[in-house]
């Protein structure tokens, strides 16, 4: 598949999974029907343009007026968690994203680069709005669409931790050609389910900063560089490591996936429809934007398995909500 059957379906599968985010059971008034909300995003500042709406279907107009790449999030009240995000916001580009939002208080922000500190962190209102009723046919279609794939994201959770101990097993005992072989397929279980471990903040980070996207963010002397990437560097690049630092460093590895373990089987874990289409597109973008590249995988170059591994992703979430998007179109 070349980029631009890639960008293509990007294109033809965002529109399709972008009908399931409004059938979601929530609330709305006029903000499903008003024009998008503006977002303007520079190095240094993230305006959006309302600070309050309705809850419901919200289309945010993302335009980075910057010198580098961006991300906008929109943050829960305890700003840690991410309720939502659109990466790889290019200079120059403007995308729209849509996700269902409930009443509360949220914040909004941009991360310059896509790593670091978040810029420009502001309240954003989300107020009651009026109830939309949704047929028993497309409540258990919804049901049993989080049902299926909170059931998929916990499975890849637990063979991406798997395959992670067996990783670290043979880097930290020197066994650099069996850690070469393992390395591209147990990271292919993290790429499938990677916009869910991207909600939990940190985790992401810890498990899967480039090189050089930590040498771009303002924490370099504040903070380590932990994860796969790390890894990789030293297992292509002249396997320089100690002893000590390779179980360091794969003792973090296995420590930050546990914990996207624990987190996606904790009992309050919950996923939305919003969370699977908005997921699957996010995969999809990643794949055309820059896993195409070979940015992601500088060292070792098995960019194609993470390649194959968002697509995979993204058709599991696309085959969750399918049925709810032809009862949309119908």
């Amino acid at each position: 598949m070349n980029k631009y059957a890639v960008i293509s379906l990007v294109s033809i599968t965002g529109l399709a999974l972008s009908a399931c985010v409004a059938n979601e059971p929530t609330t709305s008034t006029d903000s499903t029907t008003h024009e998008a909300i503006a977002v303007e995003i520079k190095d240094d500042s993230c305006d959006v343009e309302l600070s309050e709406v309705a809850s419901g279907q919200l289309k945010f107009r993302l335009s980075n007026a910057g010198t580098v790449r961006n991300e906008f999030e929109i943050l829960a009240e305890d700003q840690l968690r991410i309720v939502g995000e659109r990466e790889n916001l290019g200079p120059g580009t403007t995308t729209d994203y849509t996700l269902v939002l409930q009443p509360g208080t949220y914040y909004t922000a941009c991360k310059k680069n896509m790593v670091g500190q978040l810029v420009d962190v502001r309240e954003f209102t989300v107020t009651q709005g009026e109830e939309i009723q949704v047929s028993s046919d497309t409540q258990e279609l919804i049901d049993a669409a989080i049902t299926n794939y909170t059931a998929y994201v916990r499975d890849q959770a637990g063979q991406l931790l798997a395959a992670t101990q067996d990783f670290a097993a043979v880097y930290k005992a020197g066994d650099a050609t069996a850690a070469r072989q393992s390395y591209a397929p147990a990271r292919m279980f993290y790429e499938r389910i990677e916009p869910t471990a991207e909600a939990f903040g940190d985790i992401d980070p810890a498990l899967d900063e480039r090189e050089a996207d930590f040498q771009d963010s303002a924490e370099t002397d504040q903070r380590e560089w932990t994860g796969w990437h790390v890894i990789e560097k030293d297992l292509w690049e002249g396997e320089k490591f100690t002893e000590q630092e390779r179980t360091h460093y794969a003792d973090l590895l296995v420590k930050d996936t546990q914990q996207l373990y624990d987190l996606v089987y904790s009992t309050d874990f919950e996923i939305t429809i919003a969370d699977i289409s908005n997921g699957a597109i996010g995969l999809l973008e990643e794949v055309a934007t820059s896993k195409i590249t070979g940015e992601e995988e500088v060292f070792s170059h098995t960019d194609l398995y993470d390649f194959q591994a968002n697509v995979e992703g993204a058709q599991v979430a696309y085959g969750n909500v399918a049925e709810l998007a032809r009862l949309t179109d119908a």
